[in-house]
């Protein structure tokens, strides 16, 4: 039987920042990052497995944000109707400080799928949802069993 993890070493995701082209974002809520393996079928003489070739990878993360700026239109209205995409990096930061260790990610050459020109509800606090892709990534810390 392995090691027993204690409850207060569960990474508490307040402690969570994130950095949009170097600016610091304080209205961030949740985010999320994950790279989708693709692979192809592999078949071979005298064996009925199949088998996996891994033949590249998707990046897909998204963010939500308090209401606070018009975040997704400020960063991609202007570059948008000028048909440009913007250089975009992201830089994540999770450092409960009663966990095992921080996690530190940067993920690059970010395109955002959607942004929000406008949205409200009565008696309702606002949030962005901003789904985007990225084609590079490097895992800078992390947190070792």
């Amino acid at each position: 039987m392995g090691k027993k993890i204690k409850a207060n070493k569960v990474i508490n995701g307040t402690f969570g920042s994130v950095w949009v082209n170097g600016e610091k974002w304080q209205d961030i809520e949740a985010l999320e990052l994950k790279v989708t393996l693709e692979y192809e079928d592999v078949t071979m003489p005298e064996d009925l497995a199949t088998h996996k070739k891994l033949i590249g990878w998707t990046g897909e993360g998204s963010m939500t944000v308090k209401r606070v700026y018009s975040r997704g239109s400020r960063l991609l209205a202007a570059a948008t109707k000028a048909g440009q995409i913007p250089d975009i990096t992201i830089v994540t930061k999770l450092a409960d400080p009663d966990s095992y260790g921080t996690e530190r990610t940067t993920v690059s050459e970010v395109t955002f799928n959607e942004f929000l020109l406008s949205a409200f509800e009565q008696k309702t606090l606002g949030k962005e949802e901003l789904s985007f892709n990225f084609a590079e990534f490097d895992l800078l810390e992390s947190i070792a069993a």
